[in-house]
């Protein structure tokens, strides 16, 4: 009895659909991006400048040991905080205002202590780890300080631009998103002068050693 044969199938567009799904794929997939702490370095500059002096009441030096104990050194004053105080207290140096005359701050409204900062531009915050520090209490640290921060651009873009309705958060976020069909010359314009009226200036030295 002869065999019968056995039906081919016509694998000849197979390639082609396999390669029209994969295109499918990659356009109607958002590819997750994983979100870190915001760091920028200075640019690179061809003549070296002089060496900038600043004043200590302008430093807000942080310092975390190897048990995750916090110690501030701010305003001529030394203490131990709890990580639950560190934004208020950052909040209360980057908004001191205590600068007078060409440094006198605008829009800080703080207590104007004149042993501590003079206006947001010339506040820095310092940190110092040891190597040793827990590497949650690193990150913890970090969203506490740039959290002082936000709040301070958020009060000051409501203040610069109430008919928005949104926070400098908000506007920075819609910005960066692909999905946003507004004018984003325009948002980003305000974004930046929220920027440099509250620049980030933010230090972090090597980690101590055991």
């Amino acid at each position: 009895m002869a065999k019968r044969a056995a039906p081919e199938v016509n694998a000849g567009s197979m390639a082609d659909i396999a390669f029209l799904l994969l295109i499918f794929f990659l356009v109607t997939t958002d590819i997750a991006v994983d979100s870190g702490l915001n760091r920028k370095l200075p640019p690179m500059e061809e003549d070296k400048p002089d060496d900038v002096i600043i004043k200590e009441k302008n430093i807000f030096q942080l310092d975390v040991n190897r048990n995750n104990e916090l110690f501030l050194k701010t305003g001529g004053e030394e203490k131990i905080i709890k990580l639950e105080q560190l934004r208020e207290e950052a909040i209360a140096f980057l908004d001191n205002g205590g600068g007078t005359g060409d440094i006198a701050c605008q829009f800080c409204k703080g207590n104007k202590n004149p042993k501590s900062s003079d206006n947001f531009d010339k506040a820095i915050i310092s940190l110092q780890n040891d190597r040793l520090t827990k590497y949650a209490t690193y990150i913890a640290v970090q969203n506490e300080i740039l959290a002082a921060y936000n709040s301070l651009r958020d009060r000051e873009f409501k203040r610069a631009y109430p008919n928005l309705g949104m926070s400098y958060v908000e506007a920075n976020a819609l910005y960066k998103d692909p999905q946003y069909t507004g004018d984003k010359d325009k948002l980003k314009e305000k974004v930046e002068v929220i920027k440099k009226l509250i620049p980030q200036k933010f230090s972090e030295a090597e980690p101590k050693k055991n």
